[in-house]
């Protein structure tokens, strides 16, 4: 009777000290959140229920696995078991409670700051600094792991004494993914690109959506992912719209007709721009660039507060003045001239036989019939 009361007294008793420990925790991380509603700290601490229960069972296990008697000619493997999985779920544990103060600092430092590029910015580093936190204790708990197996500490003598070659080999496999992840490092703290950011990359126009600590994330403006190396970023020129102040200036071009009214064309131009609500009212104009054989090129300078806006309002003004110009001034469209040229009154045109009759000639023209010639 005692070999079976035993280890289900043992048993039993960590599963059940485990979850009357974690239910009480829990009951008091709740009670703090709900007192402390200015910080999410407590809220999020609650995200490691799981882990901590499993480091409470595993370290009660361990502890008390030889009082148990249970499945004694296993007694090794059992306790390499537990002792793995204490040191897992302390490592996965360490993580939740770094994320939890991160992500709790990183909320309060943007409600206190309401500059959007600077939040953005802190945005990008807390990321990365979460990244590498989580590699080096997942790199730790691993090496703790293998340290506990006997054959591992015996191999360590001949582990460092190669560590030198290994280094050298390892450093030249792995240069190009050292050289993102220092790239990584430096597009965090130098501040060259963040979460958020309007970019133009390899002429593709989108939003900064991931920066890990080897590639970066790019979705552009139809919902397309763009995965390139972060080293991309530091070592090639790109188009960041959104660094310095996120307001912008933005063009819209027309070739019209030589005949077009350029300043009915300006004051359209200030009635779109004022039901624009996209339009930020900094500033605006129109002027003709260009002009070649049969059009004109017109150009308008427009503002707005932001990228998005600044598409909007490019798009609404080249619209409805096509519109307009289309409904109201047609004869300003491009087109291409096929008639014969209009001759001022007056002009001489030499016939054939070398007799000028210029006012006939002229006339003959604008009616669009084959001019006179005289009869030798």
């Amino acid at each position: 009777m005692e070999n079976v009361l035993r280890p289900l007294i043992v048993v039993g008793g960590a599963v059940v000290l485990t979850l009357l420990i974690g239910w009480a925790t829990d009951l008091l991380l709740r009670k703090a959140d709900t007192r402390h509603s200015e910080t999410p700290l407590w809220g999020l601490l609650r995200r490691g229920r799981i882990p901590y229960q499993l480091v409470l069972c595993a370290a009660l296990l361990r502890g008390s696995y030889d009082q148990a008697e249970l499945i004694r000619e296993h007694r090794t493997a059992v306790g390499q078991v537990l002792t793995l999985m204490l040191i897992g779920s302390a490592a996965w544990l360490v993580v939740r409670i770094a994320a939890a103060v991160v992500e709790s600092t990183y909320d309060r430092y943007a409600r206190v700051h309401h500059d959007a590029a600077r939040v953005r910015r802190v945005r990008t580093q807390v990321s990365l600094i979460m990244r590498v936190v989580t590699a080096i204790v997942g790199v730790v708990a691993v090496a703790a792991m293998l340290l506990t197996f006997p054959a591992m500490r015996a191999a360590g003598a001949s582990l460092l004494a190669s560590a030198g070659i290994l280094g050298i080999v390892a450093g030249v496999a792995a240069q190009s993914t050292l050289a993102n992840m220092f790239a990584g490092l430096q597009i965090a703290f130098g501040d060259m690109v963040r979460l958020g950011d309007t970019v133009v990359v390899d002429g593709e126009w989108g939003t900064v959506e991931e920066i890990t600590l080897t590639f970066l994330t790019v979705r552009t403006w139809d919902e397309r992912r763009i995965t390139m190396p972060v080293s991309y970023f530091t070592s090639k020129p790109f188009e960041n719209w959104s660094r310095g102040t996120p307001q912008m200036t933005g063009i819209v071009y027309w070739h019209v007709d030589h005949s077009a009214p350029i300043e009915a064309m300006r004051e359209k131009l200030q009635d779109i721009l004022r039901t624009c609500p996209a339009w930020d009212g900094r500033a605006h104009g129109l002027v003709v660039t260009d002009s070649t054989p049969n059009t004109v090129q017109v150009r308008a300078l427009v503002t707005a507060k932001d990228a998005d806006d600044i598409w909007t309002v490019r798009v609404t003004v080249r619209e409805q003045m096509i519109t307009w110009l289309n409904a109201e001034h047609p004869y300003a469209l491009p087109r291409v001239n096929t008639a014969d040229a209009v001759l001022p009154p007056g002009a001489i045109i030499p016939s054939q036989d070398g007799a000028q009759d210029g006012a006939a000639a002229a006339a003959d023209r604008r009616l669009h019939e084959p001019p006179r010639t005289g009869r030798g």
